[in-house]
């Protein structure tokens, strides 16, 4: 029987940590990918890197780029405020494009492993109101793969795989707890410091905290 692999995006954070261990529960081997953006700290990354030695991934790659090029995002551009209060609307931390650039890469990659599921942590409950967040982008993220791929034109189906997508931070927090994800190691935060200490305020650390609270669990979160 040959080899069952996936692509796992990895941020560093609760819910891609989370998407890990449930592909790995799923009995496949996992090939985790995380990226160097240019967003405004390098904590995600060491945490992803914590979190894929944890879980045991059989290869983690981190790719280089600049999003910070094109700008239009407060986590990659440090003339942008990161809201620290609740906000409407799309937030300025959506980094445009980032999700389909991603998932490119990914796409490329299990192309190049012959892996036929990618999995990303994107969550439509819980989650900051990002377009790029929604089911019907991972669908139709899905359709476009298996018409722009080689294994997709020649009829090996490629799955775009999103686990989380329809649950509360509180679950996801239940799952990963019972799969043994150390949230310990991971860094949510979007103004984490250098060590990956948090700040308390933004929006993904409220996310991250209420998550905690809904399960009736210890957050592990070190604060600045």
């Amino acid at each position: 029987m040959s080899e069952k692999k996936a692509v796992i995006l990895l941020s560093g954070g609760l819910d891609s940590a989370t998407v890990v261990a449930m592909a790995k529960e799923q009995g496949y081997s996992c090939y985790s990918m995380s990226f160097d953006y240019g967003q405004r700290h390098r904590s995600e990354l060491q945490a992803a890197e914590r979190v894929a030695r944890q879980l045991g991934v059989v290869e983690h790659k981190v790719i280089g780029m600049n999003l910070g090029g094109i700008g239009g995002s407060a986590l990659t551009d440090d003339s942008i405020d990161v809201p620290q209060a609740p906000t409407t609307g799309i937030p300025v931390t959506y980094v445009p494009a980032r999700n389909t650039v991603f998932l490119s890469l990914a796409l490329g990659w299990a192309e190049v492993l012959g892996a036929q599921d990618i999995f990303i942590g994107v969550n439509a409950v819980d989650y900051s109101g990002y377009p790029d967040c929604r089911p019907e982008f991972v669908e139709a993220f899905e359709r476009m793969a298996n018409l722009a791929t080689k294994m997709g034109v020649e009829g090996q189906s490629l799955r775009i795989q999103a686990p989380l997508q329809m649950m509360s931070k509180a679950e996801i927090v239940q799952a990963g707890s019972r799969l043994g994800v150390d949230y310990g190691l991971t860094v949510s935060c979007y103004l984490a410091d250098a060590d990956g200490r948090a700040c308390g305020k933004c929006d993904s650390c409220r996310l991250r905290a209420a998550g905690f609270a809904a399960a009736g669990m210890a957050d592990p979160t070190r604060y600045q």
